[in-house]
């Protein structure tokens, strides 16, 4: 079978908003709430606290997002919600009026796609809420309600607030607010399926799918990605597995995953035994223990071999989301852990994600730390940032960062080395997580075919397109190599 996946995915540069967290707006128009209880914006986030971000702060961010390089914005639930974080859906058809309601999101769409930046909404269709409508009948009117059928009941009386009592219908993760719908129900099926059809016809450039291997229901996945393709075929279809997704990256489900496989080995290698247990245990993505070079290579050349090469250019990858604490704060401040970690994932297939505020030194523990403000100018770490923007551009300008081959090419001690390859053009990419210099010398004939045919030139450096590292070609009696020096705690890209 050929795989197809949607191509702007393969050449894009994510952007994860938590919309509560990113910018309130100042649009003059009118307000539901005029004097709204927001929680001071720097102040520590709670679980339940609102801080006011809304779309149109996001709109006005537009010009940063863009300049940063982002071409397209993957949102966590804009859905009305009782919940800062609006995975409590209670209606999937209005964005949430905290938000902007859903003439906000129009005009937010609009304005991204004049300027080439895609938008995917987090798709909650596991589960819903107390307050989702079907359910609150329910709630009402007992066994007696027409939609008795929608959820997984068990027994009589509900109790959906009062924890004495048993609760008497599955809820997700045993939580009693988020009543899980019932897929076997064709009715829920097909209502499911028209949700995410008219956002596809709205005009939204895809769905990232909250906890879909919760959903079990016969062929539900298949249909989902017929149904979304059928309206637009590049829609991207990501879902949130964590560990192996094999069966759900078999072409006929999703285009990729959010690729947690890719984040733990890498935080494991740069962060190394900088990493803070408690920050990673729960939840379980395995960042630990420190990889070496040889370890980090054996972990990434498995990960490449696991699903095909038309999925992998699709997967999402990432360092850290609001489901994890912050990489900054796992490493223990370790800026150079971030760094190290950042030119990894802008150099791996795949779209690379960045978390809001990553870029600019935001800190976080778990949640709900991990869901702080986006911080104000005065408190950015410009070098940081600046390093985001040059390697956003670098991946920009070459293709063979975005769609060629990757080969890992060298794996000694803290050094790291790899290949991204694209017809005549070689990027070669070395990290040196350790704390002196690293020195090496690559074998010519490992690199490139071309270098082959230029054994007879004279030897000249290379200038590194990234980074502080010092390359050179040197000829030897039968072979060219190429030398490496980088610093400790650095990482280059150079072209051959």
């Amino acid at each position: 079978m050929q795989i197809h996946t949607p191509d702007w995915v393969k050449h894009a540069v994510f952007y994860q908003i938590f919309p509560d967290r990113f910018a309130r707006g100042q649009y003059p128009g009118k307000r539901l709430l005029q004097q709204p209880g927001w929680e001071a914006w720097n102040a520590p986030p709670t679980l339940q606290g609102y801080k006011g971000g809304d779309l149109w702060g996001v709109i006005e961010q537009l010009d940063y997002l863009q300049n940063l390089g982002i071409t397209a914005i993957y949102f966590t639930p804009i859905f009305q919600s009782a919940s800062n974080h609006r995975y409590h859906t209670h209606d999937y058809y209005q964005v949430d009026p905290l938000l902007g309601g859903n003439h906000a999101f129009a005009t937010f769409l609009t304005l991204s796609h004049q300027r080439g930046i895609k938008v995917v909404l987090d798709g909650v269709f596991n589960h819903a809420s107390r307050g989702f409508f079907q359910f609150n009948d329910i709630l009402e009117n007992g066994p007696y309600s027409p939609w008795v059928n929608w959820f997984r009941i068990q027994d009589w009386p509900l109790s959906a607030y009062d924890g004495s009592h048993p609760a008497n219908y599955e809820g997700w993760a045993g939580n009693r607010a988020l009543p899980v719908f019932n897929h076997d129900n064709p009715d829920v099926r097909e209502y499911l399926m028209q949700i995410a059809e008219y956002w596809v016809q709205f005009g939204i450039d895809g769905w990232r799918l909250d906890v879909p291997y919760e959903i079990k229901a016969a062929g539900f996945w298949q249909e989902f990605r017929d149904r979304i393709k059928a309206i637009n075929p590049e829609a991207y279809i990501v879902g949130e597995v964590w560990g192996d997704a094999t069966e759900w990256l078999d072409g006929h489900q999703f285009d990729g995953v959010m690729n947690y496989l890719f984040t733990a080995p890498t935080i494991a290698f740069t962060a190394g035994d900088r990493v803070i247990l408690e920050y990673v245990e729960t939840p379980h993505y395995d960042p630990y223990p420190p990889l070496s070079a040889v370890g980090y290579a054996q972990k990434i050349d498995t990960l490449l071999q696991r699903y095909p090469w038309e999925i992998q250019l699709t997967q999402l990858n990432l360092l850290a989301s609001h489901d994890t604490a912050r990489l900054l704060t796992i490493a223990g401040g370790d800026r150079a852990s971030v760094e190290l970690a950042t030119l990894l994932l802008f150099t791996f297939p795949g779209a690379p994600s960045i978390y809001y505020g990553d870029e600019v030194g935001l800190a976080g523990a778990l949640d709900p730390d991990s869901r702080r403000g986006f911080p104000p100018e005065a408190e950015w770490d410009q070098e940081l940032l600046q390093y985001h923007r040059e390697l956003i551009a670098l991946r920009h300008a070459h293709p063979a960062l975005r769609i060629g081959t990757y080969r890992s090419v060298l794996a000694m001690e803290n050094l790291y080395v790899f290949a991204r390859t694209l017809d005549d053009e070689t990027l070669i990419v070395a990290v040196n997580v350790g704390e002196t210099e690293a020195i090496a010398q690559l074998n010519g004939h490992l690199l490139h075919r071309q270098h082959l045919q230029m054994l007879h030139r004279p030897a000249q450096p290379n200038q590194p397109l990234f980074g502080s590292g010092r390359f050179e070609w040197v000829d030897t009696q039968d072979q060219r190599e190429l030398h490496i020096q980088l610093p400790p705690r650095s990482g280059s890209i150079v072209g051959i």
